[in-house]
């Protein structure tokens, strides 16, 4: 969801990708659910494995984002250059023990949550900001309270 709606919402300014440490081998339904009625181009996205991203020859990364708290800067490979790395924790919406209807609730509250939180990100000026100030920007983000965020002139 994140690496869709950042794409529709960036443009051009930032080359978007999303992976993780184990990806399924498609994109779940109740995704595309959400992204369908927001976005054209969803049958583009394919879910990846951030060895992808991590080896030797992958471009660099300027910021990293993690989306749960199970993945952290330690547990994560290394990506070729000085990334910056921050996190928004969001809840599993495919945790066990979720009847149909409180996944597909929960889908959409995720939903929600990255649409706020790309929206924001894309508005930061990070080209015109050092990168500990990009951090605490991105980080304050997580609170989705535009007020949070510091920006730099």
């Amino acid at each position: 969801m994140a690496e869709a709606l950042l794409r529709e919402l960036a443009g051009d300014r930032f080359e978007v990708f999303s992976a993780g440490a184990e990806p399924a081998a498609e994109v779940h339904p109740l995704t595309i659910a959400q992204l369908r009625p927001t976005l054209s181009a969803i049958d583009t996205l394919t879910p990846k494995s951030w060895l992808e991203f991590a080896a030797s020859a992958a471009a660099p990364m300027d910021i990293i984002i993690a989306m749960c708290d199970e993945v952290s800067e330690y547990r994560a490979p290394s990506f070729p250059g000085q990334s910056v790395y921050c996190e928004w924790n969001f809840a599993d919406p495919l945790a066990d023990g979720m009847s149909d209807s409180e996944r597909r609730r929960a889908f959409e509250q995720v939903f929600r949550q990255i649409l706020r939180r790309a929206s924001l990100f894309a508005a930061l000026p990070l080209h015109s900001m050092a990168a500990h100030d990009q951090a605490q920007a991105v980080n304050a983000v997580a609170s989705a309270d535009p007020s949070g965020c510091v920006i730099a002139p």
